[in-house]
């Protein structure tokens, strides 16, 4: 099984092409990033194609979140990505909401013939495992992009009593977000300082045991995007606001690091 990772644009200063030139020079797979504007399309596809590089293109549903969720799928395909990654529905929807949203989601991915990771993320309704859980128990079709991170800051806990549910995402898991988080946040400063060694023992057990799982499935490839994210995730200096870590740095250090492990495990 191979693993291709990609660069998120998250946070990442400059425009299309400089980014994807500069993606492509590092060697990565591919870039993550939400839909480009109307008006970059053109010129975003293109540069794709320049560079050699695949896309996971990200989504976010809002207001009406099936039409949402349909919308964006439907240009999202435009790009052809090899997976989209959904920011799906809201945590403060009743399941019967949730329910309607995620089997309308199911039809909507099939007609598009591109598979979707719902994202495990804050304020969406896979935020925590319990929440996750149902939604994949209900929907056995349901695929998950896991950010584990979110549910450490949610559960303000290293999910020890939630190895039931986190045994099922596992199971699901067609993409990784590769971020570390605690207990108090969704982001620790950055992964290779010693305090932190916990948090990276811990999250990198949780990717192992999904590459596992992708590889028992006779995945040909798995993908991973590392994603620590800028100022507002990332801590700052007080007064100056100035980043504690470069954020193409520890990124960088993130995919090193899983590629490093994955070809010890693989």
């Amino acid at each position: 099984m191979e693993l291709k990772l990609f660069k998120a644009l998250w946070g990442m200063e400059g425009g299309y092409e400089e980014l994807f030139a500069k993606a492509a020079a590092a060697g990565y797979a591919g870039i993550e990033a939400p839909l480009p504007q109307p008006s970059e399309s053109k010129s975003f596809a293109e540069g794709l194609q320049r560079h050699g590089l695949a896309y996971v293109a990200q989504i976010f549903t809002e207001g009406d979140h099936l039409a949402s969720f349909e919308q964006s799928v439907e240009r999202a395909a435009e790009f052809r990505p090899i997976l989209i990654v959904s920011h799906s529905a809201r945590d403060s929807m009743t399941e019967n909401e949730q329910d309607r949203f995620f089997a309308g989601a199911l039809a909507a991915e099939k007609h598009a013939g591109i598979p979707v990771g719902h994202e495990t993320h804050r304020s969406r309704a896979m935020f925590t495992p319990w929440t996750t859980a149902r939604l994949l128990r209900k929907f056995p079709e349901l695929r998950i992009t896991a950010d584990f991170s979110h549910w450490v800051n949610v559960s303000e806990s290293y999910l020890e009593n939630h190895e039931e549910e986190i045994a099922l995402t596992v199971e699901r898991t067609i993409h990784i977000h590769g971020r570390i988080g605690f207990p108090q946040g969704p982001q620790v400063p950055h992964p290779a300082a010693p305090e932190y060694r916990t948090e990276l023992t811990l999250f990198t057990k949780w990717w192992h045991n999904m590459f596992a799982e992708q590889k028992r499935r006779n995945q040909s490839y798995a993908t991973f995007t590392a994603e620590f994210g800028p100022p507002g995730y990332m801590p700052t200096e007080p007064f100056t606001n100035k980043p504690v870590v470069d954020l193409w740095e520890v990124n960088q250090w993130t995919t090193d690091y899983i590629m490093k492990n994955f070809n010890e495990w693989f």
